[in-house]
């Protein structure tokens, strides 16, 4: 019948809990001590959430941003140091490093799988340079042999941005694997959740107990008068969080494969149609997690993009444009930012200004919809293309 508009499937909801969550909850309550340095759920969270990513050591924090600074943090970036940030991404990256003093360097990210350019990188180093931040854009892991290389070169010590990447591997290797600090958030959106709340994954005792000291407002331990080793907040994680938490991780596993499944199903789909253009995949990342099913419009406008958006919306879908590249934000340069201009930096980041300005992402409870929910997704996005 003319004129019927086509609807979005019932898509799964997000978040997902269950009687894990609430035995967890009521067994962090009946305890009795809600605080992580009297309590056992924050320490048995960490234990898993390394294990399960193929760290040493983890420490969960009050947020992903919060990850970021601390992670950054106990690598020396301060006042009079730099560091290279991809210019697509959630502007948490770049603010960590700002907050901290340090100025933040975007450079642009390969068109393809929306990650870290590491020749774009390479030509950014300094001799004020102290890290570098690849971000795992979606899920897709960053290409972590050149970005190893690059940090072997130059002695810049690299930490990722693993906010969408629980559970992604690299040529086998889980994140925590990969030899580098990594970040991890799981605010309400993310693969894991408890509304709010992160981790910092570290390869070696040292960094782990360095960070462990500025997140308790560097106090140790066991300390019971007050002898506070270094300076510091309080990024601690509470204790039904952590609860919360240790429910999500255990179903993170399964819900990874479905949407492993369901990804390749809707890209195909999406491929199929005039004008779309899936995120694409480096086949060295071997499982991805897959934090957003992205893709762009190219030839779009900001303005038609968002008009896109917002009609998806309407039909249902969990719809969001991508990320503005950090520089368009008015927040980026209140401190911290390079002595270039917008025009300057957007001259060398061809492809963000185009994912800016033409990218879409669904939700990833999207992908934990049925296989046949896959094809109605990509009928609405095909119909509403058709209809601008």
């Amino acid at each position: 019948m003319s004129g019927v508009v086509r609807r979005a499937p019932e898509l799964p909801a997000w978040p997902q809990y269950s009687d894990e969550e609430r035995d967890g909850l009521i067994r962090a309550l009946e305890q009795g001590q809600w605080w992580r340095m009297g309590g056992s759920e924050v320490d048995s969270f960490e234990r898993e959430f390394a294990v399960y990513h193929g760290a040493d050591y983890a420490l969960a924090v009050t947020n992903g941003t919060h990850a970021l600074e601390l992670a950054l943090q106990v690598l020396g970036v301060g006042p009079g140091t730099e560091v290279i940030v991809p210019a697509f991404t959630f502007i948490s990256s770049s603010q960590a490093a700002q907050r901290l003093g340090a100025v933040a360097v975007p450079v642009d990210v390969d068109l393809d799988t929306y990650c870290i350019d590491p020749e774009a990188a390479a030509a950014a180093v300094t001799p004020r340079t102290k890290a570098i931040m690849p971000v795992h854009m979606a899920g897709q892991v960053s290409d972590m042999d050149a970005l190893a290389k690059l940090s072997a070169d130059t002695g810049v010590p690299l930490i990722q941005d693993a906010a969408h990447a629980h559970g992604a591997q690299w040529q086998g290797r889980k994140v925590g694997e990969l030899g580098s600090v990594a970040a991890f958030s799981f605010q309400n959106g993310k693969l894991m959740t408890a509304g709010e709340g992160g981790a910092v994954t570290f390869p070696d005792s040292g960094l782990h107990e360095a960070a462990f000291l500025r997140h308790s407002c560097g106090r140790p331990r066991t300390d019971r008068r007050y002898f506070h080793q270094t300076s510091g907040s309080n990024f601690r994680l509470n204790e039904f969080s952590a609860s919360v938490l240790r429910a999500q991780l255990g179903r993170l596993a399964g819900q990874i494969d479905t949407r492993e499944q369901r990804w390749p199903v809707l890209a195909s789909a999406l491929a199929t149609i005039p004008g779309v253009v899936p995120q694409g995949r480096d086949e060295r990342c071997d499982r991805n997690p897959h934090y957003m099913a992205m893709f762009r419009l190219p030839g779009f406008s900001e303005q038609r993009r968002n008009a896109f958006v917002d009609a998806l919306v309407e039909r249902g879908l969990p719809a969001f444009a991508a990320f503005r590249a950090i520089y368009r934000s008015d927040g980026f340069w209140e401190t911290g930012a390079p002595d270039e201009s917008v025009d300057d930096i957007a001259k060398r980041c061809p492809n963000t200004e185009a994912l800016s300005a033409d990218g879409v992402w669904l939700h990833h409870r999207t992908l934990l919809g049925t296989e046949e929910q896959m094809h109605e997704v990509a009928a609405v996005v095909a119909d509403t293309l058709a209809a601008q």
